[in-house]
Parts: C-alpha cells; sequence; structure tokens
C-alpha cells in the first residue's frame, strides 16, 4: 500500500513537471531568414530607393532574431545566401540595414565571422 503511493507521488510531480515545463520555442531557419530577405534582391543587385517591402523584411528578420543563437544564425544563412548569388554589390548589401533604420549586430557581407555575433 505504501508503495502505491509512493507511485502515485511520483506520478503527481512528473505531470506537475510537463505541465510546468516551458513551451519550446522554434529556432530561425535558414529558409526563414532566406525567405524574409528574397524581395530584397533587386535593391542588392541595382540599388537605388528602398522600397518599404525590402525594410518590412529587414524589420522582420531583426525582430524574428532574438537570441545570440538565432543571431548566428541569421548571419550563417545571410553570408552563405550572399556567396551563392551572384551580382551582389557590397554596398548595397552592407547599407541595406541602414536605410531601413534597422541596427543589425553585424555587417551583410561574404567574410563575416558569424561566430562572433552576439
Amino acid at each position: 500500500m505504501a508503495n502505491s503511493g509512493v507511485m502515485k507521488l511520483v506520478c503527481l510531480v512528473l505531470a506537475c513537471m510537463v505541465v510546468a515545463a516551458p513551451h519550446a520555442v522554434d529556432a530561425l531557419t535558414c529558409g526563414q531568414v532566406v525567405s524574409k530577405l528574397a524581395p530584397c534582391l533587386t535593391f542588392l543587385r541595382r540599388g537605388g530607393s528602398v522600397p518599404g517591402t525590402y525594410c518590412i523584411a529587414m524589420r522582420s528578420l531583426n525582430v524574428a532574431a532574438k537570441t545570440t543563437p538565432d543571431r548566428r544564425t541569421s548571419c550563417g544563412c545571410l553570408k552563405n545566401a550572399y556567396k551563392s548569388v551572384s551580382g551582389i554589390n557590397v554596398a548595397n548589401a552592407a547599407g541595406l540595414p541602414r536605410k531601413c533604420g534597422v541596427n543589425l549586430p553585424y555587417k551583410i557581407s561574404s567574410s563575416i565571422d558569424c561566430s562572433k555575433v552576439r
């Protein structure tokens, strides 16, 4: 009988732990990063005025990258995308966040060391 009471207590404690456990938060993925900034490709190649849709995309990415791992993922994805897409103008890529009033903790470039992003 005492054993039955202990088992009930263990089950109750485990149930409380499951209910009280923090909900898992989805991490930012490369697919999300690239899809958010895909509308900016024309500007990144040709420059010119920055349409509002580009800035909305840039702000959305900045908001989505809330943690250091997310910012590092974002950085690495942008770096890889930068290398794989031809015709991106270095100055346009580096200047896009500033033109949109977004403060990224790194420059968009093919040479950024994403492991140093905080």
